[in-house]
């Protein structure tokens, strides 16, 4: 009972993350339609370019601190020892100060010189705006890390939401203000580029100003309920109160009472849903070398794992750019990788959902696997991959279908042809991103943190050969781009679940994961399909292609497609009574389901 109650929690958990990414991503989706008419396709090419490079930045400042600092507390929280806790966020501050100020150095000083490796001289204005969030999100990713690592995913989720809330609203404002400005200098200068990319400058203006929001919220969230643990320890080496609720333990008091109040605590600091086991007298507090040496060992595995898998967008800017120019078509590069950059706003979308999962999985599957629990440990590999199946495919469909009506209603003052096509061939890419992330989670919470690594690290090379041969035949241009990047997360998701039967031994149900769920899309499909044809005969023509109709169009479509999958998927058979109930709003669904007679 007590492996089942994890397992529901770590479920509910990862709910909690993925509902709190599909949240930021439909914002993040939603604001980036009006900048991009702001700042048009050329300036949305000067934007994705410059985000890929922080991208590799920040996750060598903050982007792995998340996973490895959860990992790392709930390791030392599954044993009790709060006391270490402490001096692991001591660390961890001064790794993210550090860390964080030089990456921030890099991006602001070097921004020139990256941005003429690029072939996107303007990408400077637009990389010099990021730097600063670098070392913001450097504190914010310790603190969600702190936070995923007592199994408490709720303060991660609304930071998030916050995050992306501010920064669609300030990220509008400056790049409508900036793209103005940038007009002048056009007009001064003789130049075309100014305004798309002051405009685009703006828009990142609102990635910082998120990011402190974020941040400011976690140090509320601190100061009101945050630990507060006395400086003298007790005999188990372990301290722990509450805004100075906790009394140090009486000589003579019995361990029984201190073990039930440590296990109080934890949980008002932490959320934690399990009981903590009481610590050893013999136990002494870790010093601050060993917790460095440990937070380096479990983050660089992570870090470099992390940035293999995501250099592939930064490597193929370069060598999309170079190669185009150099066979006579730089002149379309800027504008063809907007397109790319419009393309992964759909993209993002359900993949966040592998994401969240991924970071909940982590300590999860840790605690887990240190109980040496492998029933539980299989129960949650399975579930974890499953459910993020249950979203890829349905959305990889979905995509294909619906790609022009969605298009045009996200970017309806352009002209969409070349994107509807590399949405509808990329579409697929969904599906094998979401299941490499989940299994790149999966083995980072086993404990095996260079076999994701090693797998990026082949799937790159690979990935880099296929992207030079493909650039190099003819008329194919983004499109290269867009295959190589499916032929690099199919390899890994290949290497990752090759490594985790390996260690665990165990075999994933093909029929419920995979085939049910695709056979429940095509349904969905077929049926989405039909909708939209019925949808542009009944609509007139004038409202039809405004954005009111599109609007219209997508949202019928979209709620006959959530029906027809949800309920294929239960006379399917995708799932019995017990799964069910271990998914969010089980209860509710089955109930549902039963009295509709599609479950009994």
């Amino acid at each position: 009972m007590k492996s089942s109650s994890k397992y529901g929690n770590f479920i509910v958990q990862g709910s909690i993350l993925a509902i709190a990414g599909i949240v930021c991503r439909i914002i993040g989706m939603l604001y980036r339609i009006p900048l991009v008419d702001i700042i048009g396709t050329i300036g949305n090419g000067y934007y994705t370019s410059a985000y890929s490079i922080y991208n590799i930045l920040l996750i060598v400042s903050s982007y792995s601190l998340p996973t490895a600092i959860s990992k790392i507390v709930s390791v030392r929280l599954s044993k009790g020892r709060i006391g270490d806790v402490r001096r692991v966020l001591r660390v961890a501050f001064i790794y993210s100060t550090i860390v964080g100020a030089i990456m921030c150095a890099v991006m602001f000083f070097g921004a020139g010189a990256i941005a003429e490796a690029m072939g996107k001289p303007f990408c400077s204005y637009v990389l010099k705006t990021l730097a600063p969030t670098i070392w913001i999100m450097a504190y914010l990713g310790l603190l969600r890390g702190y936070f995923q690592g007592t199994g408490n995913m709720m303060p991660t989720a609304i930071s998030q939401i916050l995050e992306q809330i501010v920064n669609a609203a300030v990220s509008l404002i400056m790049a409508y203000m900036l793209f103005g400005y940038g007009e002048r200098a056009n007009a001064i200068y003789g130049e075309t580029d100014f305004s798309f990319a002051y405009g685009a400058a703006g828009g990142t203006i609102g990635t910082g100003a998120g990011a402190l929001v974020a941040l400011l919220f976690f140090v509320l969230l601190l100061l009101l309920y945050g630990i507060d643990m006395p400086e003298e320890e007790n005999e188990g080496g372990s301290s722990a109160r509450i805004r100075g609720e906790y009394e140090p333990r009486r000589r003579g008091q019995r361990e029984e009472g201190y073990g039930s109040r440590g296990r109080s605590l934890a949980m008002e600091a932490g959320g934690r849903a399990a009981s903590l086991p009481r610590r050893g007298r013999t136990a002494r507090p870790e010093s601050y070398g060993h917790i460095a040496r440990t937070l380096l060992v479990t983050l660089l595995p992570i870090l470099i794992s992390s940035c293999v898998y995501n250099i592939s967008t930064v490597l193929d800017d370069f060598l999309f750019s170079n190669i185009m120019t150099a066979i006579g078509l730089g002149s379309s590069v800027v504008l063809l990788w907007g397109i790319f950059g419009e393309y992964h706003i759909l993209f993002n979308v359900p993949v966040a959902i592998s994401n969240a999962l991924s970071s909940s999985v982590i300590p999860s599957l840790t605690n887990a696997a240190s109980e040496r629990n492998k029933k539980l440990v299989v129960q949650k590999i399975r579930m974890s991959i499953r459910f993020t199946m249950l979203i890829a495919i349905p959305a990889a469909v979905g995509m294909i279908v619906l790609s022009e009506p969605i298009c045009n209603l996200l970017f309806n003052t352009e002209d969409n042809a070349t994107l509807i096509r590399v949405v509808q061939v990329g579409a697929v890419a969904v599906v094998f991103y979401s299941l490499s992330t989940i299994t790149t989670g999966i083995l980072q919470g086993l404990g095996h943190l260079s076999e994701p690594l090693r797998n990026s690290a082949i799937a790159l090379v690979l990935h880099v050969a296929v992207l030079v041969f493909l650039l190099y035949v003819p008329k194919l241009g983004i499109y290269a781009v867009i295959i190589s990047n499916i032929f690099f997360a199919l390899v890994v998701c290949l290497l990752n679940s090759s490594c985790i039967h390996r260690h665990v031994r165990y075999k994933q149900n093909g029929k419920k994961t995979y085939l049910i769920p695709f056979i429940a899309s095509l349904i969905m499909g077929v049926v989405c399909f039909l909708a939209h044809r019925a949808m542009l005969i009944l609509l007139p023509d004038s409202i039809e292609a405004g954005r009111l109709g599109l609007m219209l169009i997508v949202g019928v479509c979209m709620f006959a497609a959530v029906l027809v999958y949800f309920i294929s998927l239960l006379l399917l058979r995708a799932f019995n009574k017990a799964e069910l109930m271990q998914m969010p709003m089980g209860m509710r669904i089955y109930r549902l389901a039963r009295a509709v007679g599609l479950m009994d």
